[in-house]
């Protein structure tokens, strides 16, 4: 597998949009929301408080991550999106995605890194990725999303 990790180009959104769908976990809203996000960096680049990578494997998208400052924060950014094509899933694309956004985020002086998500038992894989990857759980607010499904947020610190 050759996986080349780079910004996000305009003519990607139509695979984005196929490649959220592919996810059980996501729900429609949530694509909905996703693909707001991949507009306003398609329409302002960085400049619109986001930034998108995306993971190739010989011109196929593998996966994406979105990212970008906290508003009113010095140092702090949140990973808000990040998504592996299930045709891709376990074979270390997901972390080379987090790898490369942690390295933007660093370029940029970023130093804490949050990532909010679900508690359910969907997203109990994606919870153990945030723990291998150093993140660690700070916050859980009960009953978030819905009654039942807690909003969990891990942290990372960037050296």
């Amino acid at each position: 597998m050759n996986i080349n990790i780079r910004p996000m180009p305009p003519d990607y959104r139509i695979q984005l949009a196929g490649l959220l769908a592919e996810i059980p976990q996501f729900k429609t809203d949530e694509v909905t929301v996703a693909l707001e996000l991949i507009d306003a960096y398609l329409a302002g680049g960085t400049q619109s408080g986001y930034h998108i990578l995306v993971a190739e494997n010989t011109g196929t998208i593998a996966g994406y991550i979105c990212f970008g400052p906290t508003p009113l924060t010095e140092s702090t950014w949140d990973i808000y999106w990040e998504a592996v094509s299930p045709h891709f899933q376990r074979q270390g694309i997901g972390g080379l995605l987090l790898k490369a956004a942690e390295k933007t985020i660093g370029g940029h002086n970023g130093k804490l890194v949050l990532i909010e998500t679900s508690s359910t038992p969907l997203y109990y894989g994606t919870r153990g990725f945030y723990r291998k990857h150093g993140y660690r759980l700070i916050c859980r607010i009960p009953d978030f999303y819905s009654p039942g499904d807690n909003r969990l947020t891990y942290s990372k610190i960037l050296s």
